[in-house]
């Protein structure tokens, strides 16, 4: 089997096809607009533990607004999570999700199946949110769970 054969299984070929068009027929390039500061209904449509960069555990989580100007956009958390207060972090905001009755920090592969886990949890019971998108002092993207919604 070919690479080309290896990729034309592995991806959605007829979609990116099709988006590519939409892209080129619309004069666009790919990028959007910066969503600003504010509070959106979302739906979490990934979550994960991956490694950064650097090389270090790192917590991933993509948000996809589901109404108004920025709808079908996404925002992005990404957390390293090598120091405990960072895990601390990611533990308030596991536990925001009300998924699940028990976030807790044991070793990287028990974290990263308590992720998964969460992220069925919410996929099963169909669970959207109200987010809060805010920046620190230093720029970086903070969000806090305001609402949750059952579907």
């Amino acid at each position: 089997m070919s690479v080309f054969d290896k990729w034309n299984k592995a991806i959605d070929v007829e979609g990116l096809a099709k988006d590519t068009k939409e892209v080129e027929a619309n004069g666009g390039t790919g990028e959007y607009a910066e969503i600003p500061v504010g509070t959106y209904e979302i739906k979490i449509e990934k979550m994960e533990l991956k490694e950064s960069s650097k090389g270090d555990p790192m917590f991933s989580a993509w948000f996809r607004i589901l109404h108004g100007e920025y709808e079908n956009q996404l925002l992005f958390m990404n957390a390293v999570i090598t120091q405990g207060f960072q895990i601390g972090n990611v533990n308030r905001f596991l536990r925001s999700l009300d998924a699940v009755d028990e976030v807790e920090f044991k070793d990287y592969a028990q974290y990263n199946d308590l992720i998964m886990d969460i992220m069925e949890a919410i996929d099963e019971a169909g669970l959207e949110y109200l987010i809060e998108f805010k920046k620190n002092k230093k720029d970086f993207p903070v969000y806090t769970i305001k609402e949750v919604y059952e579907s």
